[in-house]
């Protein structure tokens, strides 16, 4: 074999070995050793806790030491918290990949859940923008638990007067993808059509009403038994997938927003206007290759195509929260709750998330 060919081929071996290496260690899971009994110095608490992935079988309702703030923190007493599908993907660990972030073969941190509304019971030194007994609601790591502590400049704001803890703690994650994806990645604008792919779960039923409240005209696609909730929500027209393809009709976007992946980018683009936006909130399931797939696609896809192709990572920041506190302090934006559990039931809620079937929200009440 000449020399021009052998070096090619050396460096596909090397890539292949290293990309198979990386699988290995990415795609080990650690076993599950028995919990160890620690003696805590200080008051105890509960929270769930996780020290391998897994089911919702590996998560444990626990004490732990009641956290202490930091000068630049708050300790928040949570009354209630949400259940997102990014709270499975960190406790399976799953897709492999996102292991480089959250540790691999098990998790770095024990903490789980993100969306928390409570009461502050106490603040840092230098803390000037709240006060103890504030209502308050954001998104932390470690939310599923009867205290943590926030950075007090940081993705947490004060709830509305006429806001309950339950309709707060739902909207951190899910209403933030909401209202990124169709502000910042669809640039959309009021009098513009758009459509929601996934319109009754938690991203679906805050994008329909921020889309609507913000002057557009919202079509919505979910299944039968949700058609007339979407509807309530104020969708102008809603799909039931089940008896029609959205991406077969003779409508025509400014804006889709897919948080469901279940037809390409190319299928999309045919019911998109010629300058169009398709931001892709959800992907396909899967430890490897699933997840990755709407993406490429996406890539693949956009050179040949007119329309703007998208993805988005949400940000949890305390402006965007302000904006949702005030939507919802307009009546414009109410969580749908689907199902209420108990901090203890934490690993039912999940198992119910990872059906795919909830209808909005689901609330972990802890007070």
């Amino acid at each position: 074999m000449k020399l021009r060919y052998k070096i090619p081929l050396g460096i596909l071996l090397v890539l292949g070995v290293a990309m198979s290496a990386l699988a290995l260690v990415v795609g080990h899971t650690s076993a599950c050793s028995p919990a160890s009994q620690v003696a805590i110095d200080g008051e105890a608490v509960k929270a769930i806790t996780y020290r391998c992935y897994g089911s919702p079988e590996v998560l444990e309702y626990v004490d732990i030491k009641k956290p202490t703030p930091a000068a630049d923190e708050l300790l928040v007493k949570v009354h209630a918290a949400s259940v997102n599908p990014l709270d499975w993907h960190y406790m399976r660990g799953s897709p492999y990949l996102m292991r480089l972030v959250a540790g691999i073969g098990a998790p770095s941190s024990i903490e789980l859940g993100v969306d928390f509304a409570g009461t502050v019971e106490a603040v840092g030194a230098d803390v000037t923008n709240f006060s103890p007994g504030d209502r308050v609601f954001g998104g932390r790591n470690g939310a599923f638990g009867e205290y943590l502590t926030k950075r007090a400049t940081a993705g947490v704001v004060q709830i509305p007067d006429n806001v309950s803890f339950e309709q707060a703690a739902a909207i951190p994650v899910a209403a933030l993808t909401a209202l990124q994806a169709l502000r910042d990645q669809g640039g959309l604008q009021a009098g513009q059509k758009v459509l929601i792919n996934g319109a009754s779960g938690g991203v679906g039923t805050y994008a329909v009403q921020i889309a609507k409240a913000w002057g557009a005209e919202v079509h919505g696609v979910c299944s039968t038994r949700n058609v007339e909730m979407v509807r309530s929500l104020g969708a102008d027209r809603v799909f039931d997938y089940k008896v029609e393809n959205y991406t077969e009709s003779d409508q025509r976007y400014d804006l889709i927003i897919d948080n469901v992946a279940n037809h390409s980018p190319l299928q999309n683009t045919q019911v998109l206007k010629v300058d169009g936006t398709l931001v892709i909130v959800g992907g396909a399931p899967g430890d490897w290759v699933g997840p990755l797939l709407t993406p490429v696609m996406s890539m693949l896809t956009q050179p040949f195509v007119s329309q703007n192709l998208e993805g988005i990572m949400a940000e949890i920041n305390s402006e965007d929260l302000a904006i949702l506190a005030d939507l919802m302090e307009a009546g414009q934006l109410n969580s749908v709750i689907d199902r209420r559990y108990s901090l203890a039931e934490v690993p039912q809620a999940i198992a119910y998330s990872e059906t795919g079937r909830a209808r909005g929200k689901i609330v972990i009440n802890i007070l």
